[in-house]
């Protein structure tokens, strides 16, 4: 029988965080599923962790790969995924038991592409605490992951346009405002993730990959409920890796979502990106900039932003603060 969800969960270097991780998904109240555990060229005992869960529970497939990347990792759990829906999960991370009955049945019940859903930032909080303190918070567990969900009393929204419900900035416009580009706050229809595969090569590729799934857009269904452990990882790639290739990486992904939006979405579309996503993320690029002393990374800069220039992507400031920044950048390219 095939599995109606597939969860995909690439793995580097995570032993430290991985079983919590893997229990929290064999724990799941519902059953129909596989976990696709790509091991993206571990040189810890993650491999073997995974390898454990695998022969006791066949629901667990377990790929071996060289190191590429979490972006090239995902893709290749997705061209594997023979579930219905597909959920993606980080390996630090952590799910509640009820995640996967609660995602499938508001899909089903509303013939939905997608389920949106929140992370527990009671949670986050307290764990950041605890790492502040010096205490080990590898098995930790809250409060919150052992609550019983009344599936009648859960509150939510279904819409054909996520866009308009999504924004980039902290900003909050509703109950069911869809914050941040994660990937893993998602569960899609298989077809739809492996249409959209995440740019392989960079970091933050959250962001053109959800400018993808937008635009397309599915049907979606929005909880307000909080069923995703985020754990703080000050070892994560993003920590890890230098300014100028995140600087690198969100020009390849603002060039990726400029060109998608211009050429298909609508009038109203558009403007919403603009204003929700495109530029808080000009913004961020620029500010990064600020702090880049090397003349050869800041003749890079120059280059790239005068060819985000060119493409029109400034045309539009929404607002005046951005209208500002528009101008900073300007002064900038020109020096």
């Amino acid at each position: 029988m095939l599995p109606k969800i597939s969860i995909i969960i690439p793995i580097y270097n995570e032993e430290k965080y991985l079983r919590r991780c893997l229990n929290s998904v064999q724990n799941q109240t519902f059953t129909e599923w596989q976990a696709i555990c790509v091991d993206d060229g571990s040189t810890d005992n993650s491999g073997k962790i995974v390898k454990e869960y695998a022969a006791k529970d066949k629901r667990f497939v377990v790929v071996h790969k060289k190191n590429g990347g979490q972006s090239d990792a995902r893709n290749v759990g997705v061209d594997l995924a023979k579930g219905e829906f597909v959920l993606y999960l980080d390996s630090d991370d952590f799910i509640h038991p009820q995640t996967l009955e609660l995602l499938h049945k508001f899909a089903i019940d509303n013939d939905a592409d997608m389920v949106v859903f929140k992370f527990d930032a009671a949670a986050r909080k307290k764990m950041e605490k605890m790492l502040a303190q010096g205490e080990d918070i590898s098995t930790w567990l809250p409060a919150s992951y052992n609550k019983n969900y009344d599936v009648e009393k859960i509150q939510y929204a279904v819409t054909d346009n996520v866009l308009c419900f999504a924004t980039e900035r902290n900003h909050s416009f509703g109950r069911f405002c869809v914050k941040k580009c994660y990937p893993v706050l998602k569960m899609l229809r298989t077809s739809i993730a492996q249409k959209y595969k995440f740019i392989t090569g960079i970091v933050i590729e959250d962001f053109p990959w959800w400018s993808d799934v937008m635009v397309s857009r599915p049907r979606t269904v929005i909880l307000d409920v909080s069923l995703y452990f985020y754990v703080p990882n000050v070892e994560s790639c993003l920590h890890t890796v230098g300014s100028m290739f995140v600087i690198e990486s969100i020009c390849v992904g603002l060039k990726h979502a400029y060109k998608l939006y211009s050429e298909i979405a609508t009038q109203s579309e558009y403007k919403h990106f603009n204003y929700e996503f495109l530029w808080p993320f000009i913004i961020t690029l620029k500010r990064m900039s600020n702090a880049i002393k090397d003349e050869k990374d800041i003749a890079r800069i120059k280059q790239m932003f005068m060819e985000m220039r060119d493409m029109g992507m400034f045309q539009n400031p929404p607002t005046i603060r951005t209208w500002k920044y528009k101008s900073r950048i300007e002064k900038f390219i020109s020096q």
